[in-house]
C-alpha cells in the first residue's frame, strides 16, 4: 500500500489499466478469468460485515486503483470472476505475508507489534486457491467476497499463530494502527461477508482453524523452503535460457 502511495502512476497502470486489457483478451478469446481484488476498497467504517452490495469508498491509492481494476474486468469481460481477498502463506522471498512478519521474529524470540484496532478475515493462500478452482467449476461470475468466514485483528491473528507455533505469545504487543507512521491510511474495519459466495458454493468457506493448522503443517515439513527453491529454479532457467540464445548463431552468421 505505501509504495502504491509513492508511485500512484506505476499503481494505476499494473491495478487498474493492465487487468482490463487481459481481461479484454480473455473475452475476445472465450477464456475464463479470476481476477484477485482486496477487501481494501472499503474504508472500514462500517459496523459490522460488508456485503458485495455495500458500496466502496476507497482510503488510499492502492485500494482506489484496485477498485478502478475491478470496474475494468467486469466491463471488459462480463462472465470474469472478481474475487476481493485477504490470504496469508509461504511466499517465494519468505517475508511477503503478515504470517511470515510474526513467524519469522517469534520463532527468533524477537518482539513485535500487532494492530488492535484493524479487523480483517484472513484465509491460507492453498484454501483460496481450493475455493477459486471451485468457483471456475462452478461457472460462477461476477463480484464475490472471498476471504476467512472468521473475523479477526490483526493482534489476535498473531497471537493465535504464536500459539499453533508454541511461540511465547508473550513477545506480541498491541498497537493502534493510527500510531504506526504508515504513509498510506489503513482501514479499521475489513470485515467481509461470504454468504454469497459460500451460497453459490453450497458450503461454508475453510475455516481458520483448519487453515492455520495446515499452515503450520507445512512450516513442519519444509514446504516454505520448497516454495522458496523454485525462484532459484527459475531464475536458473532463465539464466539458461539466456546463455543458449546467446550461444546460437544470429541470422547471416
Amino acid at each position: 500500500m505505501d509504495a502504491c502511495e509513492r508511485d500512484p502512476v506505476t499503481a494505476r497502470t499494473l491495478n487498474s489499466e493492465l487487468p482490463g486489457c487481459i481481461a479484454a483478451a480473455c473475452a475476445a478469446r472465450g477464456v475464463a478469468m479470476v481476477h484477485i481484488s482486496t477487501d481494501a476498497v472499503f474504508d472500514g467504517t462500517k459496523m459490522g460485515s460488508y456485503e458485495e452490495t455495500d458500496a466502496p469508498h476507497p482510503s488510499n491509492v492502492y485500494s482506489e486503483t484496485k477498485l478502478a481494476g475491478e470496474a475494468a474486468v467486469l466491463a471488459a469481460h462480463s462472465r470474469a470472476i472478481v474475487a476481493r481477498v485477504n490470504f496469508y502463506g509461504w511466499s517465494v522471498s519468505g517475508t511477503r505475508s503478515l504470517a511470515e512478519f510474526f513467524v519469522n521474529n517469534l520463532s527468533a524470540g524477537k518482539s513485535v507489534r500487532g494492530f488492535t484496532d484493524v479487523v480483517f478475515c484472513p484465509m491460507l493462500v492453498n484454501d483460496l486457491a481450493r475455493v477459486l478452482v471451485r468457483m471456475l467449476e462452478a461457472g460462477l461470475h461476477g463480484l464475490f467476497h472471498a476471504v476467512g468466514p472468521e473475523p479477526m485483528s490483526k493482534y489476535e491473528f498473531g497471537v493465535r499463530i504464536a500459539r499453533q507455533f508454541g511461540f511465547d505469545e508473550q513477545l506480541i504487543g498491541a498497537r493502534s494502527v493510527e500510531d504506526a507512521g504508515l504513509a498510506a491510511r489503513r482501514a479499521h474495519n475489513l470485515n467481509l461477508s461470504v454468504h454469497r459466495l459460500s451460497t453459490a458454493l453450497g458450503a461454508q468457506l475453510p475455516s481458520f482453524s483448519t487453515g492455520l493448522l495446515e499452515f503450520y503443517t507445512q512450516y513442519q515439513q519444509g514446504y516454505p523452503q520448497q516454495v522458496r527453491s523454485f525462484q532459484q529454479a527459475s531464475i536458473e532457467t532463465d539464466r539458461g535460457g539466456k546463455d543458449e540464445r546467446e550461444a546460437r548463431p544470429g541470422r547471416g552468421e
